[in-house]
C-alpha cells in the first residue's frame, strides 16, 4: 500500500510540474541603467550660486551647504557656504567654511579676497587689509581686490 501510495504522489507532482509553461516569460530586451560619474553635489551647488546672485542668502546658504554634504572635497560650494553665512552675518560660521575651504583648495587667491571681504564686512580693517593685500599680490588681474580696498578705504 505504502509503494502505491508513494507511486501516486510522485505520479501527482510529474504531472503538476509538467503543467508549467514558460509562455508567460517575459523575453523582452533591456539595458541596464549605466552608472554616470556626475557629480551629485552640482544641483545644489548650481542652485547656491543662483540664489547668491538673487540675494537669497538663506536659501543660498541651504543649497551651498547640502553641496558640501555630498561632496565634502567641492571647493566652490565652500566658498560659495562662506560667502553666504558672510552675508547672514554670520560669522562664526564663515569663519568655519573658510577654514574647510583652505584645507580643501589651499591659500588661493580668490579664497584670501573673499576672507578680507569678510573682516570687512565685520568692521576688522586692519585684518581685511592684510589679507586683500595678500590676495592682490597673487592675483593677476587685480580687479575685484581693488574694488575691495576702494570699499575699505571709504569705510
Amino acid at each position: 500500500m505504502r509503494k502505491i501510495f508513494s507511486a501516486l504522489v510522485a505520479a501527482a507532482a510529474v504531472a503538476f510540474l509538467s503543467a508549467c509553461t514558460t509562455s508567460g516569460v517575459d523575453t523582452t530586451e533591456t539595458t541596464s541603467i549605466r552608472h554616470t560619474a556626475r557629480d551629485i553635489s552640482a544641483t545644489d551647488l548650481d542652485k547656491g550660486k543662483a540664489q547668491f546672485r538673487d540675494a537669497n542668502y538663506g536659501l543660498a546658504e541651504k543649497h551651498f551647504r547640502k553641496a558640501v554634504e555630498l561632496r565634502a572635497s567641492n571647493a566652490e560650494a565652500w566658498m560659495g557656504l562662506a560667502a553666504s553665512y558672510d552675508e547672514l552675518g554670520r560669522f562664526d560660521f564663515a569663519d568655519r567654511a573658510y577654514d574647510q575651504l583652505l584645507k580643501v583648495a589651499g591659500r588661493k587667491p580668490q579664497v584670501i579676497n573673499n576672507m578680507g571681504y569678510s573682516q570687512l564686512l565685520r568692521g576688522n580693517r586692519t585684518k581685511a587689509k592684510e589679507l586683500l593685500l595678500e590676495a592682490r599680490s597673487g592675483m593677476s588681474d587685480t580687479t575685484v581686490v581693488d574694488a575691495n580696498l576702494a570699499l575699505l578705504a571709504k569705510s
